[in-house]
């Protein structure tokens, strides 16, 4: 898959009437947490950044139910008795461009956004890529209500959707498939491609039964429970200029800060303390000073790949608090602009971040204006 121009479109089979579940119409309507399950599934392919376009392929009848489930851009289109003929009309369906296609069922609904990039990363190697879980219980064989034999587990994985595809070859698959397939995996095997395999979450579910609505509730609910706090401390002397830059903005004064960068030690320390929330480690971890390509760089590149691998570990940013330890140059006329420049380059909305400043009262090398010190405390939430 060409990675400057991908055009992936994500298709959610949601045909199924879903009668295991129990209910008064399709477990892919009912709700979950407040919202219809399937609204749930769809909401993280849309929000995806890397995929352009979201078909949904429902089940004769589920018009109405889908009008009121569904939000305004994401298509629609009605399937067939079986999943293989829902799947290949919905792939008849996908809009004009589109490269590659992840093939979801409707009723995963806590598909994280990070297992979705994974897939569509290893589809820049394969022509096809699908998530799964190794089978670490033991196996038997039954019948009659009694165990007849073992059945050997290596080798052996549970499988998960999104399963990814080159479009063009697993529209050619299905067209020559004969017979059911389990899923899209097994229609691209037959054709003879080649299936990555990425490893799965034990919280992509498939709901099936009543108790599965119970275990996705509880997992929704520990979601919103994951908070990750973390710290940042940094430090940049003084040296020959006639301005700093600090939380991106340039501030004039008698001299400048010395490092390898723009030595930005403001957002250094609320890079570090993303990292620190992600037990990633430090700035220096992911952009080591040793390498020459960094020299000079504007610290926004470092607080945006901090802000985007949380995003993909499935992370939003709760709050920034940051303090700038000097004596001058005086931070206050500054801040309000320091704030709206952190918040754009974060993607946050500026209430979430707080720049202030404070003196070592004349203590220490900030006392002496030898150089500036910034702390900064993140938090972290699921998305």
């Amino acid at each position: 898959m060409p990675a400057d121009t991908p055009h992936i479109a994500a298709l959610i089979v949601a045909a199924g009437r879903g009668t295991r579940a129990g209910g008064g119409i399709p477990k892919q309507y009912q709700s979950l947490g407040g919202m219809p399950l399937l609204s749930r599934t769809v909401a993280v392919f849309a929000a995806h950044e890397k995929v352009a376009a979201v078909v949904v392929v429902i089940g004769e009848g589920d018009g109405p139910l889908a009008e009121a489930t569904l939000p305004e851009g994401v298509a629609r289109v009605t399937g067939g008795a079986t999943r293989g003929a829902s799947v290949a009309a919905g792939l008849a369906a996908l809009p004009e461009g589109v490269s590659h296609v992840l093939i979801h069922d409707g009723a995963r609904p806590l598909v994280s956004k990070a297992l979705i990039s994974q897939v569509i990363q290893a589809l820049e190697e394969s022509q096809g890529a699908a998530p799964a879980l190794a089978v670490t219980d033991a196996l038997w064989r039954a019948g009659d209500g009694a165990v007849t034999g073992i059945q050997p587990r290596d080798g052996l994985w549970r499988a998960q959707t999104p399963q990814g595809f080159a479009l063009e070859a697993i529209r050619a698959a299905h067209a020559a498939f004969e017979g059911v397939a389990a899923d899209d995996v097994e229609v691209a095997l037959a054709a003879g491609l080649a299936v990555a395999l990425v490893p799965g979450e034990e919280r992509n579910i498939k709901v099936t039964h009543p108790g599965d609505f119970a275990r996705a509730e509880r997992i929704l609910k520990e979601d919103q429970m994951d908070m990750r706090v973390g710290n940042g401390f940094d430090v940049h002397r003084f040296g020959p200029g006639d301005h700093v830059v600090l939380c991106g903005v340039t501030v004039p004064h008698g001299r400048g800060l010395q490092g390898h960068s723009d030595a930005d030690v403001g957002m250094h320390a609320v890079t570090d303390a993303i990292y620190g929330a992600l037990a990633e480690g430090d700035i220096g971890r992911h952009f080591p000073p040793s390498d020459p390509q960094w020299k000079g760089a504007a610290s926004e590149i470092f607080l945006k790949h901090a802000v985007e691998l949380a995003g993909a570990r499935g992370f939003r940013l709760g709050n920034v608090d940051l303090t700038l330890i000097c004596e001058r140059p005086k931070i206050g006329p500054h801040a309000g602009a320091m704030q709206a420049e952190m918040a754009r380059i974060m993607g946050c909305d500026g209430g979430r971040v707080s720049v202030k400043a404070t003196t070592s009262e004349r203590l220490g090398f900030t006392g002496r204006e030898e150089g500036i010190a910034a702390m900064a405390t993140v938090v972290l939430v699921a998305a």
